[in-house]
């Protein structure tokens, strides 16, 4: 049997699909935390394997339900859901960030169901809107053209921070590339689920709630943003089209903040680290994925 067809079958002799949920968190916001556990938790229709992985602290007062696991240092954000990923057990499994919540009881049946009604598909992704009704970036909708937020879509890229997998995709993929510790994670993720032969998915009708923050308070955002722009090439793409993704990439930096000189210091720099640095081990996607991604919307170039 392939991977499919063992999630199928299993799925079938079970009166109820079980999702893994791993949840990451430094310790840093306990009540944003338990809500989000707590949202989880209030899912219907599904059985639940739920551990909240603490990168670098012990994670203590969880609501009944969730097991702990607790890692030594902060290994980074991919490699911390890597090790959560590894000691729960479902049909699918689920990631959320420690900031965001769930507002739907049935938000993961409902995600499920996708899958049941389209095979094609290899991850979801849903939309997210800020509960305090403040205004919702654009960066979250993961297409070029925006467009309306609650209209779904193909994507080539995801906001990392809730996303759903059927469990064999996740494992034939390789899970979240842990050498980039913080920073389009979600973008590989997204490849690779295409060069599995399946589609990444934009649910505009589903929804997670998380706040509007920006993503460029962490102090290292434009080196490692640049830095992980090339390993996103060297990893994943055929040696022609590296210089092509970066190049582009490079365009649209220079051409967004050529008013900010140190910026873009800090972001060539991270380029150069980049080429520089091992990357891991790379699995560069087949032609027939480019031509499929490029036939879906957005050949992996830009």
């Amino acid at each position: 049997m392939t991977p499919g067809t063992l999630r199928r079958h299993a799925v079938a002799h079970r009166e109820r699909p079980r999702v893994a949920v791993v949840s990451l968190s430094q310790g840093t916001r306990p009540d944003d935390l338990r809500r989000g556990l707590e949202s989880v938790l209030a899912q219907q229709g599904v059985e639940l394997d739920v551990v909240c992985v603490g990168n670098g602290w012990e994670p203590n007062g969880l609501p009944e339900g969730v097991r702990a696991l607790a890692l030594p240092e902060n290994v980074g954000i991919p490699a911390g859901r890597n090790a959560g990923a590894e000691v729960v057990d479902g049909d699918y499994v689920f990631f959320l960030d420690d900031d965001a919540s769930i507002p739907s009881e049935t938000f993961l049946r409902d995600a499920i169901g996708l899958f049941e009604r389209d095979p094609s598909l290899g991850l979801v992704q849903p939309r997210v809107v800020d509960p305090t009704g403040t205004a919702n970036p654009r960066r979250w909708v993961p297409r070029i053209r925006k467009g309306d937020p609650a209209e779904s879509s193909p994507v080539f890229s995801v906001w990392e921070g809730a996303v759903i997998l059927p469990m064999d995709v996740y494992r034939v993929v390789g899970g979240w590339g842990a050498p980039y510790f913080y920073a389009h994670e979600g973008i590989e993720l997204a490849w690779r689920v295409w060069d599995a032969g399946r589609r990444t998915w934009y649910a505009g009708d589903l929804v997670v709630s998380h706040p509007a923050i920006d993503p460029a308070r962490h102090s290292e955002y434009y080196r490692l943003n640049a830095r992980n722009r090339v390993w996103l090439a060297r990893r994943n793409l055929p040696a022609p089209l590296r210089p092509l993704y970066v190049g582009s990439w490079a365009a649209i930096q220079v051409a967004r903040w050529w008013r900010h000189p140190a910026r873009l210091r800090v972001w060539f720099g991270g380029v150069r680290e980049g080429w520089a640095n091992d990357c891991g081990p790379a699995r560069p996607m087949g032609w027939l994925t480019i031509g499929r991604m490029t036939l879906a919307g957005r050949p992996p170039v830009v």
